[in-house]
């Protein structure tokens, strides 16, 4: 296994599709994509979301971000396989988003099935916790819309939490989108992860939302005596 991931990492190197912690990828953009629209989607693990929607919308472009090259190899090569031009992978921490992207510059948002960091000493690891949804409001266009679908009750519950806290806007709230059969496109695509939960008989929850227009305030660490009385 090992010599498969090295074997993935040296071949990642070499695909056209693929930046790997580029130092200036602002001014990169426009020279790999067109003028339309950007969608990122973050934690895009093996690229499944990143790659259908790609092929569906080809007025748009799409931009998977992660960490882990083994996984975003996976649809980094299928996208090169089938020629698709509209798709591009960015290999990063999510923590510096915002060095990769100019002011008010992205469509839209995915979140699919990111780890929930279900220990609270762990919340500010969530994709939805104050701290990214003020790096987001800084990337995303006004009105750009942000996506969540997970099949972490805790995570669901802390987004719609924090999605109170900042009084932004819901577009679609869903607690179970398998409750009445396959949902519409594009929520319909299945992730790797996605399968496996199915097969497990997790409940799927999705959630849509526009950031308020006034500026995201991160609130101040709680200290230990806090903590001790929640």
């Amino acid at each position: 296994m090992k010599g498969k991931k090295l074997k993935r990492f040296a071949e990642l190197t070499t695909f056209k599709n693929v930046l790997e912690y580029p130092t200036d990828s602002k001014s990169e953009w426009a020279s790999i994509f067109n003028s339309n629209d950007m969608i990122l989607e973050l934690a895009c693990g093996k690229g499944e979301y990143t790659v259908e929607m790609a092929q569906a919308f080809p007025d748009k472009n799409f931009i998977g971000v992660d960490i882990k090259g083994n996984r975003m190899y996976v649809g980094a090569k299928l996208a090169l396989q089938k020629g698709i031009a509209n798709v591009c992978f960015l290999r990063t921490q999510i923590e510096r988003i915002t060095d990769y992207f100019h002011p008010h510059s992205i469509a839209e948002i995915w979140i699919t099935f990111p780890d929930p960091f279900l220990r609270e000493s762990k919340a500010k690891n969530r994709l939805t916790h104050h701290k990214f949804l003020a790096m987001y409001q800084q990337i995303l266009k006004p009105n750009g819309i942000i996506h969540l679908k997970t099949d972490s009750v805790e995570l669901y519950t802390f987004t719609l939490e924090m999605i109170a806290h900042h009084h932004c806007n819901i577009i679609e709230n869903n607690a179970n989108i398998y409750l009445h059969g396959t949902p519409k496109f594009p929520l319909s695509i299945q992730t790797f992860y996605e399968k496996m939960h199915l097969l497990d008989n997790r409940t799927i929850r999705y959630v849509s939302f526009r950031l308020p227009d006034e500026k995201i305030i991160i609130p101040p660490k709680k200290t230990k005596d806090e903590e001790a009385a929640v």
